[in-house]
């Protein structure tokens, strides 16, 4: 297992393969190697096809689309979406990244910010984290408290319950990655100038805090899954097959004209999962 204190993790810019692989195989995750390249690259271009379907019969219908995506740090947030987006519009395909509230913000309902990032006709938005972020890193690390915690997560489903009833598509991601797999991509930031800005003071802050993050995720998850707003867990330390595996789960969950389910294909199962299903082998992890 890395140490994350560990001088050469954090210092010698090569990783050795073993570590890799360790990495890889780190949370049970059940895939030896990557997947190959010419197999992403040719099940990838056909998915972003049938998004570009998609996105015509959404301009059509006015049908709303939102995907959340939460994980902890590194867990593949950003690339993801970037991916579902190479080919989209982004005039109706819109991120979410909110920084952290403000001083008027921080005072308002906690929900009233994310209000205007909500899709209009035709539109998909991808948070890039969300108010989520209330049941995570805010009590882990100490921003909010447990009462403000426990409010939210009786308020969430009562929230996203009137995001489905006015006919939005919400669909939410966990991206689950190893503990070792987190390090080396951290590692990995830290020693690449090109991604270094990923890396923050609050990323190294957290390493410690492992086992507070996964008790949080399980009470999170297990807390607000429900009928309408399921979570999708996706066990992310490939990125290759998370993001087409998460592009699948989005095609197949929706009716549009056009749809190619064999050129969608199956999602995997393996690394796919319901947030029952999870809970039942984490509720320890």
């Amino acid at each position: 297992m890395l140490d994350p204190y560990d001088n050469f993790v954090l210092e010698d810019p090569v990783l050795p393969k073993a570590i890799k692989k360790a990495a890889l195989l780190s949370g049970d995750y059940p895939y030896s190697e990557k997947l190959d390249s010419d197999e992403y690259d040719k099940a990838l271009l056909a998915l972003q096809m049938q998004l570009v379907v998609l996105q015509a019969h959404l301009a059509k219908s006015g049908e709303r689309i939102m995907l959340v995506f939460e994980g902890r740090d590194a867990a593949g947030k950003g690339g993801t979406i970037k991916t579902y987006l190479e080919y989209l519009n982004p005039r109706y395909n819109i991120i979410a990244a909110l920084p952290k509230p403000n001083d008027r913000e921080s005072t308002q309902w906690y929900f009233q910010r994310y209000i205007d990032y909500l899709p209009a006709a035709g539109e998909t938005v991808l948070f890039d984290r969300s108010w989520y972020n209330r049941a995570g890193v805010e009590p882990v690390m100490g921003f909010c408290t447990p009462e403000q915690t426990a409010a939210f997560l009786v308020e969430a489903p009562r929230f996203e319950r009137m995001l489905t009833n006015d006919g939005i598509h919400l669909c939410k991601f966990w991206l689950d990655i190893g503990r070792e797999m987190q390090l080396k991509r951290f590692h990995d930031r830290k020693h690449d100038p090109l991604k270094v800005w990923k890396l923050g003071a609050i990323d190294l802050e957290a390493l410690p805090r492992w086992e507070a993050y996964s008790q949080a995720r399980n009470t999170m998850l297990e807390a607000t899954d429900t009928d309408y707003a399921p979570w999708t867990i996706i066990r992310a330390n490939d990125k290759r097959r998370t993001r087409l595996n998460v592009i699948r789960t989005v095609l197949r969950g929706l009716d549009f004209d056009g749809k190619d389910k064999a050129a969608i294909g199956a999602v995997d199962g393996k690394i796919t999962l319901g947030a029952r299903e999870f809970l039942k082998a984490h509720i320890n992890s």
